[in-house]
């Protein structure tokens, strides 16, 4: 049996459009520590290629891991945050779930660049959610509820990348 994570092909390609948004809005930050590697920016476009179906879910799927590699020789946190936050949106052809990775990095490199702007990002990451992915991520377990995927006890549910999924998870658990 599929996971409850993963979600169908029509709900993965809405939340990759709003994971590849997020990803995107921090990319920057990667970019000024480590202009040279593209795999951050090419992995959210492939996203996007996703998102409006013009690269099918087994592409997606081989090629996922590639950008959150550019994570690696990177020390700086909020770059490293920002590579992550690409990587998991890559993700999201495999599971709709990584789209709240893919947040939840987000708000963890925007909060390494600027202390207290992560209530900040995840506003502008409720703001920026269509109401058809906000019904998608509604369709995703609880955090935590469910090991089968990046939603189980994993790297996504502890510290600050918790806090921000489960933020995430109750704001968009009330409808709009």
């Amino acid at each position: 049996m599929a996971s409850a994570q993963t979600l169908d092909l029509g709900d993965r390609r809405l939340l990759a459009a709003w994971a590849a948004d997020c990803a995107e809005r921090v990319l920057p930050l990667f970019g000024a520590v480590a202009p040279e590697d593209t795999r951050p920016r090419d992995g959210i476009a492939r996203t996007r290629a996703f998102s409006r179906g013009e690269v099918d879910a087994a592409d997606m799927i081989r090629r996922r891991f590639e950008t959150g590699r550019a994570a690696a020789p990177v020390r700086d946190p909020a770059a490293r945050a920002a590579a992550f936050a690409a990587g998991q949106a890559s993700g999201v052809a495999h599971m709709g779930a990584h789209a709240l990775g893919a947040a939840a990095y987000a708000v963890r490199a925007a909060g390494h660049s600027r202390p207290g702007a992560d209530d900040d990002e995840v506003a502008w990451q409720l703001a920026h959610l269509e109401p058809p992915a906000r019904d998608a991520l509604r369709r995703l377990p609880l955090l935590g509820t469910d090991t089968s995927g990046p939603l189980g006890s994993g790297l996504l549910a502890t510290g600050t990348l918790a806090v921000t999924i489960r933020a995430i998870q109750s704001s968009v658990a009330v409808p709009h």
